[in-house]
């Protein structure tokens, strides 16, 4: 987790800078990043906030950005079921796209098994530090950065990083390019409605090439028996 720490830092210190720059006050801020906890979120819904756009369009676009949670939490299912519901409500809060994917390539097989949950909090421990820490200094600390530091290209090269640590199979390499390509497409939209439209674009897509994926595998096991 140390090296996309790095990554998760900056993009937590853009993310607090752009709290305060986009009008809203030091205790929001710091309330929204310790209680929202979700980067992407949180920078999807501040441009929403500043134009005042209206709250359905705020909650829908939160909502849709962490879609990606619902298939991590049915994955982690598996592996975390037999815990009490307070452990599990702590581990959705904590949860995260590089832990996921960490946790994934540590225990492929979807079965309990020791060392799953001290591997969770310890990526999750690192994680949460990562972010909150330079989210915090960002919050405090807006006034005094200037817009000349080029935070924003920063926190963009962060995302970057992130992303790609995450790009993984030809599903997701399939998602981020239909993504972005719908983003662009969509552009014009009003109220930054081009990252509803690319969400809805990715997902689709995602979910086709797993479908054709369990097809395909299936076909070749059904020509395998024969």
């Amino acid at each position: 987790m140390v090296g996309a720490a790095v990554g998760v830092g900056a993009w937590g210190l853009v993310t607090g800078v752009a709290m305060v720059k986009s009008g809203m006050s030091v205790p929001m801020a710091l309330a929204m990043t310790l209680l929202v906890y979700a980067g992407s979120a949180q920078l999807a819904v501040i441009p929403l906030l500043a134009v005042g756009a209206p709250l359905w369009v705020i909650w829908l676009t939160a909502a849709c950005v962490n879609l990606r949670f619902v298939i991590f939490s049915s994955m982690w299912r598996s592996y975390f079921q037999p815990l009490p519901l307070r452990q599990r409500l702590a581990i959705g809060y904590f949860s995260g796209d590089v832990i996921f994917v960490a946790f994934m390539k540590r225990f492929p097989e979807p079965v309990p098994g020791p060392g799953q949950v001290p591997y969770f909090w310890g990526a999750a421990s690192i994680n949460w530090v990562a972010w909150q820490v330079p989210s915090i200094a960002g919050i405090l600390l807006a006034n005094a950065i200037p817009l000349s530091w080029g935070l924003g290209f920063a926190g963009v090269l962060a995302l970057l990083g992130v992303l790609l640590s995450l790009l993984y199979d030809r599903a997701t390499w399939l998602a981020t390019v239909v993504a972005a390509t719908a983003a662009i497409a969509a552009f014009a939209l009003p109220l930054k409605l081009n990252i509803l439209v690319a969400i809805a674009a990715a997902v689709a897509a995602g979910l086709a090439m797993e479908a054709v994926d369990r097809r395909c595998a299936a076909r070749r096991s059904g020509g395998g028996a024969a």
